[in-house]
């Protein structure tokens, strides 16, 4: 079998991680090719990589993020009383595989957002299985579902996601079917899968706002017991930002 008939066998067989590597090295003069011993593990790797980037890409967008982050570029200045060290641990996302929930509040434009979606995007990074929902978007999501007899369906969905992000918690008001089905995806969440959840509202004002003791009772005692609490301070990051665009003239 000839060169170029190898690069359609690959891309028949759907190797194109290693079809695009062979056309690669077909372009290079023989004497800059990998040595015999090492050019089927350099094929390999090519499709190993190929394949692991396809995955990031579809766990990235079946999350539905608001935007791209990164842990790298999260900003750590005095004022906003942000551990670098924390973070960082919590990036390792050994959280997750423990069933951890982390809760971040602030005020509105202090970074709470990009927070939750960097830690995201690095549990899609390693394979994990993420969703990323506005909290009164999935009460609407859910109460559609109850409607047409897909709910089940829809709670065991969210069930799976190995994190749950939950942004804008407390923005607003939850009637009783709501908090019921708060309360039973956070059951069956419950030390078995991470949640993230975003809020201006501390979390000393969370059982106001669910004001319904038994409910607030059952739900913060599974949200809160051993998690992760991020308290952001300082002024808001879209409002520095600005500052900073408006200073360099970008």
């Amino acid at each position: 079998m000839n060169t170029q008939a190898t690069l359609e066998r690959m891309r028949q067989l759907k190797l194109q991680g290693m079809a695009t590597h062979w056309e690669t090295l077909l372009r290079l003069p023989v004497n800059q090719w990998p040595p015999t011993d090492h050019l089927l593990a350099s094929l390999l790797d090519a499709e190993h990589e190929y394949r692991q980037e396809r995955k990031t890409r579809t766990a990235i967008t079946q999350a539905r993020f608001r935007y791209q982050a990164s842990l790298e570029e999260v900003i750590y200045t005095p004022d906003r009383q942000l551990d670098k060290s924390m973070v960082l641990r919590l990036g390792d996302l050994s959280f997750v595989r423990r069933g951890e929930n982390i809760l971040i509040t602030g005020a509105t434009g202090c970074g709470k957002s990009y927070l939750a979606t960097c830690l995201g995007y690095q549990a899609c990074q390693r394979g994990l299985r993420v969703g990323y929902f506005s909290m009164p978007k999935l009460m609407e999501r859910l109460h559609l579902a109850r409607a047409d007899g897909s709910y089940t369906r829809e709670l065991a969905r969210l069930e799976r996601l190995q994190l749950l992000i939950l942004d804008d918690w407390g923005l607003s008001s939850l009637d009783m079917n709501a908090k019921l089905a708060l309360l039973q995806l956070i059951e069956d969440r419950h030390g078995r899968s991470a949640t993230i959840i975003t809020s201006q509202l501390p979390v000393s004002k969370w059982y106001e706002y669910l004001a319904e003791p038994t409910l607030a009772d059952a739900i913060l005692d599974r949200l809160v017991h051993q998690a992760h609490r991020i308290e952001l301070q300082g002024e808001s990051m879209r409002r520095r930002i600005k500052k900073t665009n408006d200073l360099t003239g970008s």
